[in-house]
């Protein structure tokens, strides 16, 4: 992943189509991060190539959108194919499913916008169930456009302006770290004064016998 970014950076004047073709194949559950790509892309934006902002912001929306297409359709065209492997067995069981089916039904749009969020796999989860339970692929089109719409404004922009105040959130990080690593040696200090006295009082305990 990280040869991926540092590769999408060096060209990063094209890299809306990259950013747009890598989210794709996370459709196809190839392990890319979806979430990662969306992190470097508002990175890019706001440090590297902030006249193509918009370029990248499509290109994450549309490829998150069109991600789904492709988990929907894997999901409805391949259906009980995808319980012989272990994964999607575990993943997609029917008892499963079913409570997915009767979520989406009652909730549709919450299904989907809370599914957005959730990352690790559950998201492409979600879609490939929505397409194995056969719901009306017109009904999810104009759902997700929704959802993925404000999932992707959300993150875009909260890591565009993140990465506008890089600088500052290093002097913090590094602050934070400083702390942290302050912490943790008075800790392991207190530790090994603690253990040293009460070694010796075990020891005056033992010869006072």
């Amino acid at each position: 992943m990280e040869a991926l970014v540092a590769w999408i950076v060096a060209h990063a004047d094209h890299a809306h189509w990259f950013i747009f073709a890598a989210i794709l194949l996370a459709g196809m559950n190839i392990p890319i991060s979806a979430d990662f790509i969306i992190i470097a892309s508002a990175v890019l934006a706001a440090t590297t190539v902030p006249e193509h902002t918009i370029h990248l912001f499509l290109a994450v929306f549309l490829g998150c959108y069109f991600s789904a297409w492709i988990a929907y359709w894997i999901g409805r065209v391949l259906g009980p194919k995808l319980l012989r492997w272990k994964f999607f067995a575990k993943v997609l069981n029917p008892e499963r499913m079913g409570r997915a089916k009767h979520f989406y039904e009652k909730h549709g749009f919450l299904t989907l916008l809370i599914g957005r969020f959730i990352p690790f796999g559950v998201r492409n989860a979600i879609f490939m169930s929505t397409g194995m339970s056969r719901v009306h692929f017109g009904k999810f089109l104009v759902k997700d456009a929704l959802a993925c719409f404000i999932w992707t404004s959300v993150s875009f922009y909260l890591f565009y302006v993140l990465g506008q105040n890089y600088q500052t959130l290093y002097s913090h990080v590094k602050m934070f770290n400083l702390l942290i690593f302050s912490v943790f040696s008075v800790s392991v200090i207190g530790v090994i004064w603690y253990k040293r006295k009460k070694k010796a009082k075990l020891a005056a305990s033992d010869t006072q016998d």
